[in-house]
């Protein structure tokens, strides 16, 4: 595992932003984990973050495109702070796009849109936190191809949360790249997360153990997907 997964793992968990306990899903899941990457607050996290998921896009995708399209909300800060990293990291200069939940209908500004303006030909990556079900995708999809003829290099996500999706047989990033036809990738599946965590101390604890470890195992076994 290359060593900004393993860095990007351990971040996750001293932000707070990876927890391990019992949690309730919106898809009425019990979940022994949860991720929440609104819980990057600060500066240093949010700069962080950038880098990471730049990398990730440089060893998935390349860098031959145009646009970093993050769906609200939590997607905002994302594609500011990937625009940001793939100029700092690689002298990569790209635009960012994001849609709104509300359409703006005054201003200079107005549409579902906002950041750059999308063109005909524009190669655009997509950033989210995480993908279960895949339905904000579903959501701006048809809002990116409707503002221009665009085409998606891929999606990169924080977590592959390696379930199965809505069709109950492959996880939802599969689910996308079969619906729309473009990869999906992310900067850590969670096999590398507990691979890299099982009985390791994070700031002085280990948030998986044995019995987090067998909570997980059940899980999967019930709800896991292999691709």
């Amino acid at each position: 595992m290359e060593a900004y997964k393993q860095e990007f793992i351990e971040f996750m968990v001293a932000s707070d932003v990876l927890k391990f306990g019992e949690f309730t899903l919106k898809s009425g899941r019990t979940s022994p984990f949860f991720m929440n990457a609104g819980a990057y607050v600060t500066g240093e996290q949010l700069k962080r973050l950038g880098e990471y998921y730049a990398r990730a896009i440089h060893d998935n995708f390349g860098l031959d495109f145009d646009v970093v399209f993050g769906p609200a909300y939590k997607g905002i800060p994302l594609a500011v702070v990937t625009a940001i990293a793939l100029f700092e990291l690689y002298g990569k200069e790209v635009r960012y796009c994001c849609n709104r939940k509300e359409v703006k209908d005054h201003g200079a500004d107005a549409g579902n849109l906002l950041g750059a303006e999308l063109a005909d030909g524009d190669r655009v990556v997509m950033v989210e936190d995480v993908t279960t079900s895949g339905k904000s995708i579903d959501e701006t999809h048809p809002i990116l191809k409707a503002a221009a003829d665009v085409e998606v290099k891929g999606l990169i996500v924080s977590l592959n949360r390696m379930e199965v999706g809505r069709d109950g047989v492959v996880t939802a990033q599969r689910e996308i790249e079969r619906r729309y036809g473009f990869p999906v990738a992310s900067i850590v599946s969670m096999a590398e997360v507990t691979e890299h965590l099982l009985n390791r101390e994070v700031g002085g604890r280990v948030v998986i153990d044995d019995d987090v470890k067998a909570r997980l195992d059940a899980y999967y076994e019930r709800y896991g997907a292999r691709e």
